[in-house]
């Protein structure tokens, strides 16, 4: 009876995932096969993702925050029309999402993207770490990158093999072991879902820096970025337990990846003026 329980169990595992990869591969070669389940539609996570994006909107501008720095709006928003059409390369599907560029007034060193194109932006990251145009695009370039891989989704669909996974165990042992649920729960943690985090973080710096480059921005600001954000995040955990690389490794990393997208920024700078302060 177990054994028939098991095998129903990893059936039912393996036929609601599937191997897929989301984008194209462009010029850095970001290729990682990636498990999505077949219960977590792309629109349902865009759906919400809209859904939330609005709410926050709501509340910001309830607030006053919400681009109330035209000056902030208006540069983060151009640097925004340079990249977004650079998506293409990895996702033709991408020039038809719904687009939305804001910044709300925080303090927070933040930035995302959200399922869809839904882009924020906290002035904090902006004004404290004191970011050039060159800064911005490899910020957002990272974050859109998160969005065109489906790292939410990929997530999500994870953490529902995580939940099947634990309740299959629990059926199979009559919930004799369910005292150790915390412990294996924490080791899947540690060995899984953290380091599947990190290498979201390596390939949407990966892709972030192409997107950038290809958008007539500075690479190498990818590396001076990092630097800020190492000055301004002492005490950061160690990499081990962290969902992000740690700032060094980052910067040798991006480092690494210059010489692969120089030659589609000298080309794309050619397309745009130097303006001062980028």
């Amino acid at each position: 009876m177990k054994t028939l329980i098991s095998v129903t169990v990893l059936t039912t595992m393996l036929l609601g995932c599937q191997q897929v990869s989301t984008t194209e591969t462009g010029a850095t070669n970001v290729n990682r096969k990636q498990s999505m389940s077949m219960l977590l539609s792309e629109q349902q996570v865009d759906n919400m993702a809209k859904q939330s994006y609005q709410e926050t909107l709501n509340k910001a501008q309830s607030k006053g925050v919400l681009n109330s720095d035209k000056a902030m709006t208006a540069r983060v928003r151009g640097i925004a029309s340079r990249i977004i059409p650079q998506t293409s390369v990895f996702r033709a599907d991408a020039s038809k999402w719904q687009w939305e560029v804001n910044v709300e007034a925080s303090p927070e060193l933040n930035a995302y993207c959200m399922a869809g194109g839904k882009i924020m932006f906290y002035s904090g990251i902006i004004e404290k770490l004191k970011l050039n145009d060159d800064e911005i695009a490899q910020i957002m370039g990272h974050e859109i990158s998160h969005a065109l891989r489906e790292h939410s989704r990929e997530r999500m669909s994870s953490a529902y093999n995580k939940q099947l996974a634990m309740q299959g165990l629990s059926l199979l042992t009559g919930g004799k072991y369910d005292g150790y649920m915390g412990m294996a729960d924490e080791m899947m943690q540690v060995g899984y879902f953290l380091p599947n985090s990190r290498e979201h973080e390596s390939e949407a710096d990966t892709m972030g820096i192409e997107l950038a480059a290809r958008a007539g921005y500075k690479p190498q600001a990818a590396v001076s970025l990092w630097q800020k954000m190492a000055a301004a995040s002492k005490g950061q955990p160690a990499e081990f337990l962290s969902t992000h690389p740690s700032n060094q490794t980052r910067i040798q990393d991006l480092q690494a990846k210059i010489p692969a997208v120089q030659g589609l920024y000298d080309t794309a700078a050619r397309k745009y003026p130097t303006k001062k302060g980028t």
